[in-house]
């Protein structure tokens, strides 16, 4: 390994060679601000190229000043990151893109969410220097998931390297020149008519608000003033370790309880363990890898919890379909259970109960509207709201996460398994099913659960495991750009695996479209990944088979995993 001497702001010391200025002074915690650079899941440093121009210093022997996002280090080099050169031009830069910009902070979704005007504070840039006219976009929201609003893109470029070089799905790119440059869609066409998939990471990575979620959660208030509305929410275990990240929490805190009870405040009628649809999901799923296993047919069978992922395949795989799961998701097994049995045991009209599922991720808005998920023209899922949007319900309902009493979940669909809590990270839908399919298959207790292979935020990792007699090849994959490289190989007809778990995500639910801002920050995300194995050893049981609550209702409604009213409401089909 090669290192080199540098002296950064008169402190001398050294770097591995092939690090760039940015990273090299922020090893010795010195920051440099910028809005076109981002780190990613794995660890690696990704820019556009400098192209803010935000991050420039001053390096000795250099006539012009240099984007730190994008040079690297050498030997010998020295650097002033804070000379009056440097703050002028960032000042500069910071004043021209403020000049082509909205000034409606107040009423921007992303307001005190929005780096530009954190930095414009930082720097202390304000008023107007530079006038002229505005560019000006119609906003864009005729999808479910993301809406784009074009007058507030800075041409960061950070929402194409997401899609095109994190996902690979290479639905943006940068259009046209100077002044009516934009970041856009090929031939400008809506994102529904494009093969976006709703994934969510370039509004996860977007730092001002040309990117974001539809907004759904203000449908919710009128409802739950109706007297004749049953009112019930569904949380997902991915945002019981971020929510808390809106309210002063250290990341990976998991406030479940308090959740359950500010919901209640509210004014919500029921609360439910979305967790509870995951144990569901492994029985059907585990019973369906068993059968295509032992027939060996249809192998290897994909996971389809991730509608981002689901669409992703409908869009470019479309001939291998028919290794998916047929799986519905947890968040809609839960919504299916709940309006046709819950619905029964608390005798009310399905048309009379709305369901609100609480997700991480915004291709959930879009899962629910599909046809598939509907009876008779009536969604399981009637509102789907995201981390952020539950954050700004308790803000405007005065819940003060930090002071409120915990409750627990409804005791009707109660508590779910270590099982369903792991759901939320990559890698947790294999571990679950795998502690379900083992003792199963092998009629023999599994003494330890915890299935490390498959733990951690890596974006492809490979496991053997013995299940009985035979050795069955895994996979756990998380974001698109992975995900492409099994259905190549199932494409070429050399893929090894005999299950395959897929998140769109990269890290998985925990770095969800629709979680915190947290630029894909790896220290974050390990500590909600530690937030849910946490949940997952604490609880009695682990195993979704186990489940009391599994057991009764398949007992009194579903009769078996796989049986024939399971298949009518649990599964689904997909479509080119």
């Amino acid at each position: 390994m090669t290192m080199v001497n540098v002296t950064i702001n008169g402190k001398e010391i050294q770097v591995k060679r092939g690090t760039t200025i940015l990273d090299a002074a922020k090893s010795i915690n010195i920051n440099i601000p910028t809005l076109c650079h981002m780190y990613m899941v794995d660890g690696t440093s990704r820019n556009c190229k400098g192209t803010c121009r935000i991050c420039v210093v001053e390096v000795q022997g250099k006539k012009a000043l240099q984007p730190s996002c994008s040079v690297n280090v050498s030997e010998g080099m020295v650097v002033k990151t804070n000379s009056s050169r440097a703050i002028k031009a960032r000042k500069t830069v910071l004043e021209l893109l403020l000049s082509d910009h909205p000034k409606d902070c107040l009423g921007c979704e992303k307001n005190q969410n929005c780096e530009l005007q954190n930095l414009s504070e930082i720097l202390g840039v304000g008023g107007e220097n530079f006038k002229g006219e505005l560019s000006k976009y119609p906003i864009e929201d005729g999808n479910p998931s993301i809406v784009r609003d074009m007058s507030k893109c800075i041409l960061c470029r950070r929402c194409v390297t997401a899609c095109n070089d994190v996902q690979n799905v290479n639905v943006l790119t940068p259009v046209e020149r100077g002044f009516g440059a934009v970041v856009s869609t090929f031939f400008d066409k809506p994102l529904q008519e494009t093969k976006c998939t709703y994934c969510g990471q370039c509004v996860a990575v977007c730092p001002t608000g040309a990117l974001g979620e539809k907004i759904d959660y203000k449908k919710i208030w009128p409802l739950l003033d109706d007297d004749k509305k049953y009112v019930m929410a569904e949380i997902a275990p991915a945002v019981r370790v971020a929510l808390g990240e809106e309210f002063g929490y250290e990341p990976g805190t998991l406030t479940t309880g308090k959740i359950v009870a500010g919901l209640r405040r509210l004014g919500f009628n029921g609360v439910y363990d979305a967790e509870v649809g995951a144990d569901f999901t492994i029985m059907e799923e585990a019973t369906e890898f068993i059968d295509r296993f032992s027939k060996k047919e249809n192998l290897p069978l994909i996971t389809s919890c991730c509608p981002a992922w689901v669409k992703f395949a409908e869009s470019k795989y479309s001939e291998n379909l028919k290794y998916i799961s047929s799986c519905k998701s947890p968040q809609q097994m839960f919504a299916s259970i709940a309006k046709n049995y819950l619905s029964k045991k608390i005798n009310l009209d399905r048309k009379d109960m709305v369901l609100v599922s609480i997700m991480p991720c915004i291709a959930k808005k879009y899962e629910a509207e599909r046809e598939e998920m509907k009876v008779n023209d009536s969604r399981d899922v009637d509102i789907v709201i995201t981390t952020r949007e539950l954050a700004k319900m308790f803000k405007e309902g005065g819940i003060d996460l930090r002071n409120i009493e915990e409750e627990s979940f409804d005791s009707l669909l109660g508590e779910a398994t270590g099982a369903g809590a792991i759901f939320g990270s990559t890698g947790g839908v294999m571990e679950a099913a795998v502690r379900t399919a083992y003792e199963w298959v092998t009629k023999e207790t599994m003494q330890d659960v915890e299935f490390r292979q498959v733990r951690g935020l890596e974006g492809f990792k490979e496991a053997t495991i013995e299940l009985g007699k035979d050795k069955v090849n895994i996979a756990v994959v998380s974001s698109l750009k992975n995900a492409r490289i099994i259905m190549e190989q199932i494409k070429e007809g050399n893929c090894k695996y005999d299950f395959v778990e897929i998140m769109a995500c990269p890290g998985g639910c925990i770095d969800g479209g629709g979680q915190p801002y947290i630029k894909s920050n790896r220290d974050i995300l390990i500590k909600r990944m530690k937030g849910l194995y946490t949940e997952d050893g604490n609880k009695t049981i682990r195993k979704s088979h186990e489940s009391e609550i599994i057991k009764r209702v398949y007992e009194e409604f579903l009769e078996s995993p796989n049986s024939h009213i399971a298949h009518e409401l649990l599964h689904t089909t997909y479509k080119k």
